[in-house]
């Protein structure tokens, strides 16, 4: 019973937080920001490091996947080249989006919606959208295909925190709390389902839940909408023969090992082969041509074979850091009384992990196999695309603060 009254004293503390925003503007930065003054740094150097240190694991571990996957050294450097083609797009729209200022961000965040959920309906129309495997998630952009489901995430970010910021007075009303948010989210995920893409509608469910929580909706609303949304998926699942089969071979990969099991029993025997400290850098065995979309959707599983469990420790530590950093600045904006940058930064501190988490879920099979890449890891422009603009929005609260404290002197 004590845990429960330390959550509702943490849930009751962002609602003071919120309510005393509006008296913080003549405080100084260092009463302000509770001796974590920020003044004259516009990003945050241990923010930056993690996530260089995950782009230069991932150019590593990239190209050892794309190696044994697409046939050879020479192949594996033309994988090399478009994965590096794409982290160098991801930092330049980074750049792009922390040089914005916040407030264009939240007053354009329903613009940006609606034009995402254009994208959305776009893929699905007959020869605009890009087929592959059955499914219809991509555009053509000339140099490269787009998944607009990839930009869909980061601007639901943006609304919720928008919305959640706009009605904080409002917090306890079920409607405001529960149906604005979740008639809006529904709908987008509908538009998912229809291309289909499962795992990123519950990339965002889960984002969805964390940002109603983290911003002061009732628990018990909150259970609410978990039990409806597990049978939602119960519902969806029994619809699809395919996703029923996924279900079928997640409980038993070994009743099927060269089927419907055969990827989840791969990523399983090359996890086992890594042990502690891996077979080698580059001497995966699973990744030669049994391991299907090494570099991507089991990325984990190769890191786990040729680097053993201390280098997912390693991955798991780089993913708690960034956590770690931008909720520290959620707090820094919320006592700044910039409760949207707040809202943002933890929007996409969620985002990173709970799909970093799926994608581990995935690969050690722990829920039914989905496609879903790893964080600014797995190779993929799309996503790698989406999470640097992701890292450019939290920059360009941390640069709001910088302001709000510069002011304050």
């Amino acid at each position: 019973m004590r845990k429960f009254r330390y959550v509702q004293k943490l849930r009751a503390s962002w609602r003071y937080l919120s309510r005393i925003s509006k008296r913080t503007c003549g405080m100084t930065s260092t009463a302000l920001f509770l001796h974590m003054p920020i003044r004259g740094r516009t990003a945050d150097p241990i923010l930056l490091l993690a996530v260089g240190g995950l782009l230069a694991f991932s150019t590593v571990m990239v190209f050892s996947a794309a190696i044994g996957t697409h046939g050879g050294v020479a192949e594996g450097f033309k994988l090399l080249l478009k994965h590096l083609f794409s982290i160098g797009l991801a930092l330049t729209l980074g750049v792009f989006a922390a040089s914005i200022p916040l407030q264009f961000w939240q007053r354009a965040n329903r613009w940006l919606l609606g034009f995402g959920a254009l994208l959305l309906i776009l893929v699905l129309i007959p020869g605009i959208g890009h087929e592959v495997n059955g499914s219809s998630r991509w555009l053509s952009l000339g140099v490269m295909r787009f998944q607009p489901s990839e930009l869909m995430k980061v601007l639901v970010v943006l609304f919720l925190a928008d919305h959640f910021v706009r009605h904080a007075q409002a917090i306890d009303s079920f409607r405001v709390s529960i149906i604005e948010p979740t008639a809006v989210v529904g709908i987008l995920g509908a538009l998912l389902l229809l291309e289909p893409d499962l795992g990123c509608t519950a990339v965002i469910m889960m984002t969805t839940l964390g940002l109603m929580f983290l911003s002061g909706t009732r628990l018990r609303y909150i259970l609410g909408a978990i039990a409806v949304a597990v049978c939602a998926v119960v519902v969806l699942i029994l619809a699809a023969p395919y996703r029923l089969q996924r279900v079928s071979s997640f409980l038993d990969p070994w009743a099927d090992p060269y089927g419907s099991g055969f990827q989840l029993v791969q990523a399983l025997i090359a996890l086992g082969s890594g042990e502690w400290f891996g077979v080698g850098l580059g001497a995966s065995v699973q990744k030669l041509f049994y391991l299907p979309h090494a570099s991507n959707d089991f990325l984990v599983a190769v890191i786990g074979e040729e680097l053993g469990l201390l280098g997912l420790i390693l991955l798991l530590g780089l993913y708690a850091v960034i956590l770690w950093r931008v909720f520290r600045l959620a707090r820094q904006a919320a006592y700044a009384g910039e409760l949207f940058g707040a809202r943002v930064a933890q929007g996409i501190g969620l985002l990173v992990v709970v799909q970093a988490l799926f994608h581990f879920a995935v690969n050690l099979g722990v829920v039914p196999t989905k496609g879903l890449t790893l964080p600014l890891m797995s190779y993929g422009g799309s996503s790698m695309l989406v999470h640097g603009l992701a890292i450019g929005l939290v920059i360009a609260v941390q640069q709001s603060l910088s302001k709000t404290a510069s002011r304050g002197h």
